[in-house]
């Protein structure tokens, strides 16, 4: 720590597991800082300073009393005292020792001079079980001098006492025994302002495809926020990862459309200029300035050891990193070993990559206004638009263009929406589509970020999608390379390899050709699903039940992107039980009486902190895929967790064919204590028709099988791309150890036959729901060879595995026969 004691401390000596005294922002800042990456320099004002100063004015437990009387429900009444009690700490003098501290850091980042700085707050939680908090996180940009910084530093303190933290409190103490949740602290941030030339996003997996061969930038004169708010069609550069000796090797660049940028103004406010045609027209990035920034994506991502979402800046020439998270959200995911080689335009899986010439420009370059603005009714083949590849797949549907969310009324179900861009009002209509077009944005914008989790195929940036199609024409979307077709039959020419979604069940749709008659089989098939709005389609495939529903992504769907704590803490509890419910209710009633296997939300905390809320909630973990998730986490925090099961108790009411699954089980007594939760909850009056599943992904398991019965479990699903992970010690999303990744390795296997055996012994049942018999038809083989009593597979893979089923089977029955007939002769 520096001479200023517990007060102030500067990024270079924070690092990820500084969260309780400098927040999730300042420990990230630091953990990068640290690692040598070129981050804007600054200091945390720590959680210590904001209690001290606190404590100073005797408003530490005042502030907690009078919080504590306030009534959430009285919406008026929280508003008055949420006011108050913000005034009171505004109020609050800043100790000597502190402020002093404050100030001579501030005097130091700027050597003397008052530079501006942005000025934002860290929230940060006490480690104690089920406690958080959900803070305003104000931040104030452009902040001058001594007085004006320690204003703003109070004005972030006094964002705890927000409205929404005064609710999720009073929710927090409505749960504790004791009745008294913890006081929240926060730590603020001040960091020298970077008045960008350029900057934008950057990305070390393509998120449209999960190619993690490529690395994605995008790029925008001025500050980045017009290209996360989708204000314009930023540049976009795909890179190779390894095209060079030396490194990264630009594949394609596009340039796009800026009608304008944002800029810091004389008087720190920002302002927005409007650019010509020939202004944002020209190239953000030189092609050695895009390779240098994809060397530094490449660099961040292996230190990191996850694919990462960057954001970036330029001043003066010289390169920032403002912020790095891991990438919540891609398509399907694809390596560099079935890449189809660096420098090819159809293997790569890239978005939308067309391999330059010699200069590293799409043909047509920027003085044909870039492959984003090509539009034509030529050939047949040629598309109507061509844009940016924002969420892969294709489908066909009649044109419905939207101004506004407000015209919905105008919108039916299966059409494809066609929209200058969206935002999230747009949701209840994107849900609804068959696929999604706009004018503008990027890969990183609301419209391409949503289309992806729902699994909608969606091109954004098409500059004229509104005016160059019309309502009821009806066209073929590929989101997978960025192009929209006339009619129909576009669909073979834009994407013969990839599926096209059916938005009705496949039996009824007009014309299609009849399903032949689906095996009977002894091991039960079962399909693993992600969304409701799949629900009827799936249910019509010859499936004996869903194996493996996944909470996570039903509840981002539901939920619309808002991290569940975050919901709860801003008085959402009704609504997170009723859309839940819904999501919930359409899947069991569709498969009914067929079982539904509901797996409860498997939090990573790298995954679900980018979610509406989830950095105040999500602590920063370094291994975060062996860290604070599944069993242990329903323990130690049951307040989401005990809502699920409410909600499952609601549910089974009317449809009781669906079960709980419990992810990532450790040892015995997190999953005892688990079930006593469980039992406790509305979904223990269920007990005598429910069953009880757990994930086997930790090799523990195969230990524990025996017990786990004992306790009540009825069945134990396999989850191999953990399980394969952990028996090897490798991380299954890392590119750099691909190689060692193999859920065929003999000890894989091993403990997989070892499982099965356990649970046949234990009596009850085994299941397998990983990726390898979607994959492979020969692992579905083995696992019937092992005696799995059921196998839950991607819906895209049920023909063929059920096929490969049966044919195991009747290989088996065969080879008994044949040895029993050996055995009678030898008598």
């Amino acid at each position: 720590m520096n001479p200023n004691g517990p007060w102030v401390a500067w990024f270079s000596e924070l690092s990820a597991g500084d969260v309780d005294l400098a927040g999730g922002k300042g420990a990230n800042l630091g953990e990068l800082t640290q690692a040598g990456f070129p981050v804007p320099p600054g200091f945390v004002v720590t959680s210590a300073a904001y209690q001290r100063a606190l404590a100073d004015a005797g408003l530490d437990t005042e502030l907690a009393r009078l919080a504590a009387e306030v009534d959430p429900s009285d919406a008026a009444g929280l508003a008055a005292a949420s006011a108050d009690l913000r005034a009171r700490v505004r109020a609050v003098p800043m100790p000597d020792e502190v402020r002093r501290a404050v100030l001579d850091a501030y005097h130091r980042l700027g050597d003397g001079e008052p530079v501006p700085v942005a000025v934002r707050s860290s929230a940060t939680a006490e480690d104690t079980a089920g406690t958080s908090f959900a803070g305003m996180n104000q931040s104030f940009t452009d902040v001058r001098g001594d007085d004006d910084l320690i204003e703003r530093i109070r004005d972030c303190w006094a964002s705890l006492y927000g409205e929404r933290v005064i609710a999720y409190r009073a929710s927090q103490e409505r749960s504790r025994s004791n009745g008294r949740a913890p006081e929240p602290a926060l730590a603020v941030v001040v960091q020298r302002m970077v008045c960008s030339e350029r900057s934008g996003v950057m990305f070390s997996a393509d998120p449209s495809t999960g190619d993690t061969s490529r690395v994605v930038i995008e790029a925008a004169f001025g500050l980045g926020e017009v290209v996360v708010g989708g204000q314009v069609v930023p540049d976009m550069y795909v890179l190779s990862k390894n095209g060079r000796p030396d490194g990264p090797r630009l594949l394609d660049a596009r340039v796009g459309v800026q009608s304008h940028q944002i800029v810091r103004g004389p008087d720190g406010d920002d302002i927005r200029v409007e650019l010509s045609e020939e202004e944002g027209s020209r190239r953000v990035l030189t092609d050695e300035e895009a390779t240098q920034l994809a060397r530094l994506a490449v660099q961040v991502e292996r230190h990191y050891g996850k694919p990462q979402d960057m954001e970036w800046a330029v001043e003066d020439g010289r390169t920032y990193l403002v912020q790095s998270r891991p990438i919540t959200a891609m398509g399907g995911r694809r390596g560099a070993a079935d890449a189809g080689g660096a420098g090819t335009a159809d293997g790569g899986g890239g978005a939308a990559v067309a391999v330059p010439g010699q200069g590293g420009e799409t043909a047509g370059g920027p003085g044909a206004g870039g492959a984003a603005a090509r539009t034509g009714r030529g050939d047949a083949g040629a598309p109507l638009l061509t844009g940016l590849a924002g969420s892969p797949g294709v489908a066909t549907g009649r044109v419905r263009i939207l101004r506004s969310p407000d015209e919905h009324d105008r919108f039916q179900d299966g059409e494809v929406l066609v929209a200058p861009m969206t935002s999230p009002d747009w949701v209840p209509v994107m849900r609804r589509a068959a696929a999604i077009v706009t004018d503008s944005g990027g890969m990183t914008c609301h419209a391409a970020i949503v289309a992806r989790e729902m699994g909608v195929p969606c091109v954004v940036g098409a500059r004229s999608a509104t005016t160059a199609v019309t309502d009821g024409q009806v066209v073929t979307v590929d989101g997978t390379h960025g192009t929209v077709h006339a009619g129909e039959q576009a669909a073979a020419t834009a994407a013969p390899a990839t599926a096209t979604p059916v938005t009705a069940p496949a039996a009824a749709q007009a014309g299609a050709p009849a399903r032949p008659a689906a095996e009977t089989t002894g091991t039960r098939l079962y399909v693993n699903l992600a969304v409701a709005e799949r629900a009827e389609e799936v249910a019509a495939l010859p499936v004996d039940g869903v194996g493996l529903l996944r909470a996570e992504f039903m509840m981002v769907d539901a939920l619309h992107g808002r991290h569940p704590r975050h919901l709860l803490a801003t008085g959402g509890r009704a609504e997170f039980v009723e859309r839940m419910s819904a999501s919930l209710l359409r899947v069991a009633r569709a498969f009914a009486p067929r079982p539904v296997i509901y797996r409860a939300t498997d939090f990573r905390t790298n995954e679900f902190r980018g979610l509406r809320g989830g950095e105040v909630f999500e602590p920063v973990e370094a291994n975060p895929m062996i860290g604070y998730r599944g069993c242990y986490r329903y323990v130690r925090d049951p307040e989401v967790f005990a809502l699920e099961l409410e909600v499952l108790a609601r549910v089974r009411e009317s449809s009781p064919n669906l079960h709980l699954m419990i992810p990532f089980v450790r040892t015995r007594w997190e999953l005892a204590a688990c079930l006593e939760v469980v039992d406790r909850s509305p979904l223990g009056d269920h007990r005598r028709e429910l069953h009880r599943w757990v994930m086997a992904e930790v090799p523990s398991v195969v230990y524990w099988i025996p017990d786990y019965a004992r306790l009540g479990i009825d069945g134990v699903s396999i989850g191999s791309n953990d399980l394969t992970q952990l028996m090897l010690g490798v991380d299954r999303d890392s590119e750099t150890c691909s190689d060692l990744f193999d859920e065929s390795d003999p000890a894989v296997l091993d403990a997989i036959a070892r499982i099965i055996t356990a649970c046949r012994e234990a009596g009850i049942t085994s299941s397998l729901c990983g990726q390898a018999p979607s994959t492979h038809p020969e692992f579905a083989e083995l696992l019937v060879r092992l005696g799995i009593t059921s196998i839950s597979v991607n819906p895209d893979a049920v023909d063929t595995v059920r096929r490969t089923v049966a044919a195991a089977e009747r290989r088996l029955l065969l080879q008994t026969a044949l040895q029993s007939l050996g055995r009678a002769a030898a008598r």
